[in-house]
């Protein structure tokens, strides 16, 4: 029976040149998938293309600034947004190092599951799209998949978020803001899980080793 590919990779980001790392592990990922269908399991691609995700980050971007500067007005009336040129600074400074801990939390999260935990865990960076990423080498049940995609959304976006509301910090719920809709890339990959059907009694996720998404081995 064929491989059943449900991915939409954009062209380009598929034909990408690999760095030996990347080779290393798409070829050990690919002696596991013949292995598995070897074993009588279906292959099924939930992969997402980097530029479907970056388009849905700037989709995202207007309901998040809705949602959270409306609870904001509401909770903290008459607030005046006073932030010197360091203050401007500093916020760009975290921004850019939460892209990072944003990778690091994915490992963290997947690691916890992992039959070797922190060694199963490894990161790349696509510098097409200067967007880095965090990459588990081992098989993961549907719910352990889940939580370490959106563990960095829960923990950079919605808590910052909150925090921001409650303590009226204007710099704080604009952080994150910035960081759940970071998370885009996260929400449709968990989307396109959630709305995957299947009959099979056996399912096994692994995160794809060159590729935003992962693969579902099914029998």
């Amino acid at each position: 029976m064929k491989n059943k590919l449900t991915g939409n990779q954009d062209e380009r980001e598929k034909a990408r040149e690999l760095t030996p790392a990347e080779q290393r592990r798409l070829q050990a990922f690919e002696t596991l998938s013949e292995t598995m269908i070897g074993q009588g399991f279906r292959r099924a691609e939930l992969t997402v293309s980097i530029v479907r995700a970056n388009f849905f980050a700037a989709v995202l971007m207007i309901p998040l600034m809705i949602l959270g500067f409306g609870l904001f007005i509401l909770k903290n009336r008459g607030f005046v947004l006073n932030m010197r040129p360091t203050g401007l600074l500093l916020f760009l400074v975290v921004m850019f190092a939460m892209i990072v801990v944003h990778e690091l939390i994915h490992g963290l999260s997947w690691a916890v599951f992992a039959e070797h935990y922190w060694k199963d865990i490894e990161f790349g960076f696509m510098k097409q799209y200067l967007t880095p990423y965090c990459c588990c080498g081992v098989p993961l049940s549907k719910g352990q998949y889940i939580f370490g995609a959106l563990m960095p959304l829960i923990v950079l976006g919605v808590f910052p978020m909150i925090a921001g509301i409650l303590t009226g910090s204007m710099p704080v719920l604009f952080l994150g803001i910035i960081l759940a809709d970071g998370a885009a890339g996260d929400i449709l990959i968990v989307w396109k899980i959630l709305s995957y059907r299947s009959e099979a009694e056996q399912l096994v996720y692994i995160d794809h080793p060159t590729q935003a998404g992962g693969v579902i081995f099914e029998k």
